[in-house]
Order: structure tokens, then C-alpha cells, then sequence
């Protein structure tokens, strides 16, 4: 890790939501695996009304790998129903350190 983002490396974040079965099977742990794997920051809960959501930073083409992800594979006994992305913006700088469960 470490170092600074290549100029011209846009940084963007984008909130999402995740629906289907999604609770009690991991997605959480899976999805910030796969959050730091890409080198993304952020964050992953369960709603009180069975969905994961949560907000994602990082450069534009890590963010898209991980929104794909997150529409189509998910944790190995998840089963994703519909992923929607809002609030997609582009920023200066990362506003978390890492990529966290919040409860």
C-alpha cells in the first residue's frame, strides 16, 4: 500500500444497496475482502429491513469492479436480487481510511 494516486486517477463515490439474501450469509465480511483487495475505502451494514448497504470511494475503475461485483457474485450463499448505486460523485480525497463493518 501507500503512495500517492497517479494524477488524472479520478476518485469517485457512490453509495449502494443490495437486496435478495444478503443477511446471515457473510456478504458483509465478503464485501470488504473484496473492498480491500481493490484498494477501496468505505463502509458495509445491514439495514433493519434486510438489505446491505454502504458507500464505496476509491479510483473510477476499481469502484465500477466492485459495483459489479457486488451486482452479480456477492458472498458464495448470498443471493443477489438487485444492487442500485446512488449519490455517485467525484472527490478530492478519500473521507474514510479503510473499509469497515459498521454494525
Amino acid at each position: 500500500g501507500g503512495g500517492a494516486m497517479a494524477e488524472g486517477e479520478g476518485l469517485v463515490s457512490v453509495d449502494y444497496e443490495v437486496s435478495g439474501k444478503v443477511q446471515g450469509v457473510f456478504f458483509r465480511k465478503y464485501t470488504q475482502g473484496e473492498a480491500k483487495r481493490l484498494g477501496l475505502v468505505g463502509w458495509v451494514q445491514n439495514t433493519s429491513h434486510g438489505t446491505v448497504q454502504g458507500q464505496i470511494q476509491g479510483p473510477t475503475a476499481r469502484v465500477r469492479e466492485l459495483q459489479e461485483w457486488l451486482r452479480k457474485i456477492g458472498s458464495p450463499q448470498s443471493r443477489i436480487s438487485r444492487a442500485e448505486f446512488s449519490n455517485e460523485k467525484k472527490i478530492a480525497a478519500l473521507e474514510h481510511k479503510d473499509f469497515q463493518i459498521l454494525k
